[in-house]
C-alpha cells in the first residue's frame, strides 16, 4: 500500500505517515455517504442541530488530542487552540442561524394572480471539500458544518501536509453514528482531490489559484458547481491622516500573524509619502522586536513555515526584489532551527515597485513590502493593479475617509482602520474578485443557503387556460 510521509515543521523530520486511499475505496465511501444522505435530509433541521451538538461534545472530549495534533502539524500552539475554539464556535453559530435559513419562499404571480408558488430547498446530496494546510481544522470544516445543517452529506480531503488532526476528529465523528453516516475525512494527495471532484455533486476548494483552476475546470467537466476560495495579495492603504501607532500595529499584526500563512494576510503596504519615513521607521522598530517561537514552542509569536517549499518562494521573491533595487531593513533570511525547521522573522522591504514578484505574486509569509504614494488616486490604482481581489484594508484618520477609499478597491472585503477582519467577521457576505475565487459566499447566510438548489412548486389556484384562448381570432387588430 502506498503511503505519504509527513514532515514536522519544527524540526524538518518526517515522523508521520498515512496510506493513500485507493480510488475504489474512495468511490465506495462516496456512494455510502450519498445513500445515507437521503435519511439525513429527511430529518428536521432541529434534529440535525441536535446531532451536531452531540458531535461538538465529542470534539470537546478530545480537545487535547486534536490541539496536540494541530500543534505538531503547524508548529504553533496558541493558534491551534484558537482553531479548536473557533470550530466549536462555528458549530454553535450555524446551529443558531440554520432554523431561520432552512425554509422556502412563497409568492404570487404579478401577471396572473391565480398562480402562486412555493419554493422547495433541495440540498446537494454529497458535498466535496478539499482543504489546505495553513489552518487544517478550520478550513476543513468551514464549509462542512453549514452543508451538514442544510441536509447534505460531506466528504473532506484535508491537505497531506497537515493530516495528523484527522484521526482524533474522525474518532469524534464516529462516536455519533448519525453523523458518521454522512460525514468523513479521508486524507490523500492531489490524486485523491482530483478523484473526489468526480464523485460529488458540488465541490468546495480552498487553495492556490493554480490548483483552483484545475478544480474549476474538472468541476465544469462534471457539470457540478465549484465554490473556490483562492489566493490573495491583499493591499493596505495608509493615508497621511492615519494614527501612526495604530497603522503600524495593524500592518504588523495582519501581515505577520500565523507567520503570514493566511490568505487574508496583508502583503502589499502603500503609505502616503508625507508619513512614509516615519511609518517605515516605526514598523521596522516593532517588527524587529517580534520573536520566533523557538526553541520554546510556548514563547514567541512567529511559528515555522508549515510547508517547507514556501521558504523557497519567500527567499526567491526577496532575492528578486533586491536584484531590482529593493532594500531589506529587517528579517529577510530563512533560518534553520531544530535540525530542519524553517523560520522567517518579520521582514520589512522598501524601494519596491510592481516590477518585482514581491509586489505581484502571493508570498504567504511574514513579509511587508512598503511602497510610497503621493495621491489617494494613485494608491487606489496601485491596490487594484493585481490579478487578485480577495480582501484589502484602509487605515485613515476617520472611518468615513477609510470607507470612501475602500469603496474604490476591487476586493471582496475591505477592513477599515484594521486589517484581516474576515478572520473574525463571519456574518458579512462577500465574493472574491478577479482570480481570488469563484462562487457563492462562505460567509453570512449564503454560507449555508448555497448548498441548496431551489425548486419552484407553481400552483394554479384558478381555472387553467385552454388552448382555445390562443386562437388567432382572439388577436387584437394591429
Amino acid at each position: 500500500m502506498e503511503t505519504i510521509r509527513v514532515r514536522n515543521p519544527r524540526n524538518g523530520q518526517f515522523d508521520y505517515e498515512f496510506p493513500v486511499p485507493a480510488p475504489e475505496a474512495l468511490a465506495r465511501r462516496a456512494g455510502e455517504l450519498r445513500e445515507a444522505q437521503r435519511d439525513w435530509s429527511a430529518r428536521t433541521v432541529g434534529s440535525r442541530i441536535e446531532v451536531l451538538q452531540r458531535w461538538k461534545a465529542e470534539l470537546l472530549a478530545r480537545k487535547s488530542a486534536i490541539v496536540d495534533a494541530l500543534t505538531t502539524d503547524t508548529g504553533r500552539h496558541l493558534l491551534a487552540q484558537a482553531e479548536f475554539g473557533g470550530t466549536l464556535g462555528a458549530i454553535d453559530r450555524w446551529c443558531a442561524q440554520a432554523p431561520a435559513l432552512v425554509h422556502g419562499d412563497e409568492g404570487r404571480s404579478q401577471a396572473q394572480p391565480t398562480i402562486t408558488f412555493r419554493s422547495q430547498l433541495v440540498p446537494y446530496p454529497l458535498v466535496g471539500v478539499i482543504s489546505p494546510w495553513n489552518f487544517p481544522l478550520t478550513l476543513s470544516l468551514i464549509d462542512a458544518i453549514p452543508a451538514l445543517l442544510a441536509g447534505c452529506a460531506v466528504l473532506i480531503k484535508p491537505s497531506e501536509v497537515t493530516p495528523r488532526f484527522v484521526a482524533p476528529v474522525n474518532e469524534a465523528i464516529r462516536a455519533v453514528p448519525e453523523l458518521a453516516a454522512v460525514l468523513d475525512m479521508i486524507p490523500g494527495d492531489g490524486r485523491t482531490g482530483a478523484a473526489l471532484v468526480g464523485l460529488v455533486d458540488v465541490v468546495c476548494f480552498t487553495g492556490s489559484v493554480k490548483t483552483g483552476r484545475l478544480v474549476g475546470c474538472s468541476a465544469a467537466e462534471h457539470f457540478i458547481p465549484a465554490f473556490l476560495e483562492l489566493g490573495g495579495k491583499d493591499p493596505v492603504i495608509v493615508t497621511e491622516s492615519a494614527d501612526l501607532e495604530l497603522a503600524t500595529d495593524v500592518v504588523l499584526r495582519a501581515s505577520v500573524l500565523a507567520t503570514g500563512q493566511a490568505c487574508q494576510s496583508l502583503e502589499r503596504v502603500y503609505v502616503q509619502d508625507t508619513i512614509y519615513d516615519q511609518f517605515v521607521g516605526r514598523l521596522v522598530e516593532k517588527a524587529s522586536a517580534v520573536p520566533i517561537n523557538y526553541p520554546d514552542l510556548h514563547k514567541g509569536v512567529v511559528g515555522p513555515l508549515i510547508f517547507d517549499r514556501q521558504a523557497d518562494v519567500i527567499a526567491e521573491q526577496i532575492d528578486d526584489a533586491v536584484k531590482h533595487g529593493a532594500r531589506v531593513l529587517c528579517g529577510g533570511v530563512v533560518e534553520i532551527h531544530g535540525g530542519g525547521g524553517r523560520w522567517v522573522r518579520p521582514t520589512v522591504v522598501v524601494d519596491v515597485d510592481h516590477s518585482m514578484k514581491l509586489m505581484t505574486d502571493e508570498t504567504f509569509g511574514p513579509v511587508m513590502p512598503v511602497m510610497k504614494f503621493h495621491t489617494v488616486d494613485e494608491a487606489v490604482a496601485l491596490a487594484n493593479e493585481s490579478i487578485y481581489g480577495l480582501s484589502a484594508a484602509v487605515i485613515a484618520g476617520t472611518l468615513e475617509e477609510a470607507e470612501s477609499i475602500g469603496r474604490r478597491i476591487d476586493a471582496g472585503a475591505v477592513s477599515l482602520n484594521d486589517g484581516s477582519l474576515t478572520g473574525v467577521m463571519h456574518e458579512a457576505e462577500k465574493n472574491s474578485f478577479k482570480c481570488s475565487g469563484l462562487g457563492g459566499s462562505r460567509m453570512g447566510p449564503a454560507g449555508l443557503t448555497r448548498f441548496f438548489r431551489k425548486k419552484a412548486l407553481i400552483r394554479q389556484t384558478g381555472r387553467p387556460a385552454t388552448i382555445g384562448l390562443f386562437d388567432e381570432a382572439n388577436a387584437s387588430p394591429s
